[in-house]
């Protein structure tokens, strides 16, 4: 089973991959208990735009990532509270635009190739040591942020309105909360993929929430489950040549699966 350490990709890859299931599966546990599940495939459909853009414009696809994905959190979130649209016509309406972007120019300029097709799905291949230092960098950031505004982010998750009139600053928080979904997105499709990298963020939670523990234990649990998965994941694409984004999250939905199963009542 350890035969793959001896190769630096699988090293880099499950380096990259701890992070991100970290990340995906914290941020992931507020996402979701603010109903806010899809804006994970809008960003990573964003993020895509921006690596279709940085392809084909010669930049760096991964800070073109975290920009769009950076700017499409904060035109969700200005779009939400300034013009009282719902939630989900926002999210429905960024995903298909930013999709449709993406095939535009990456048809235009011809950069449909592999590092696009690695980007979609996720490449252990493709993690480079320059990846894991941003990753590790960013990562790191973004985690203190989550566990800094933990109780206001719960708060705020749970009820809005009581939020605000309880003196939390919600906008601000809002605004802060989606920027950091929107960067570890945008590291993530790296490893994941942006077409799977909403699912590392969201079953790992919903997996959690079966078991009716409490905020802290579900975030605990959505951890291990997230952590196992791209561990089981990576273990089983290296040895049976399969995708690594795609067997990842295989791995969360067996888990979520067992999950309803043992819960159910």
């Amino acid at each position: 089973m350890f035969e793959m350490f001896e190769y630096d990709f699988m090293q880099r890859a499950f380096i990259a991959g701890i992070i991100i299931a970290i990340l995906a599966s914290i941020s992931g546990t507020f996402i979701v208990l603010k109903r806010y599940s899809l804006i994970g495939e809008t960003l990573a459909h964003s993020a895509l735009l921006g690596v279709a853009i940085g392809l084909v414009a010669e930049y760096n696809p991964l800070w073109m990532a975290v920009i769009f994905a950076l700017f499409s959190a904060w035109l969700i979130e200005y779009l939400r509270s300034a013009f009282s649209i719902y939630s989900d016509a926002i999210l429905a309406i960024l995903l298909s635009g930013s999709l449709a972007l993406a095939i535009i120019i990456v048809s235009l300029g011809g950069a449909f190739n592999n590092s696009l097709f690695s980007y979609l799905f996720g490449s252990i291949l493709s993690v480079r040591s320059e990846d894991i230092i941003v990753i590790s960098i960013f990562g790191a950031i973004s985690l203190v942020i989550l566990l800094l505004f933990s109780k206001e982010f719960y708060f705020i998750a749970y009820d809005e309105e009581v939020a605000k009139t309880s003196g939390i600053k919600v906008n601000l928080l809002n605004f802060l909360l989606v920027s950091v979904v929107a960067v570890i997105i945008a590291l993530s499709i790296r490893v994941v993929g942006s077409l799977l990298i909403s699912a590392l963020m969201i079953i790992p939670t919903i997996s959690a929430l079966q078991f009716r523990v409490g905020f802290l234990k579900t975030v605990i649990f959505s951890l291990i489950i997230a952590l196992f998965s791209v561990m089981a994941g990576m273990t089983i694409s290296f040895y049976f040549s399969l995708p690594s984004g795609a067997t990842i999250v295989m791995c969360v939905l067996f888990i979520f699966i067992i999950s309803l199963i043992t819960n159910r009542r």
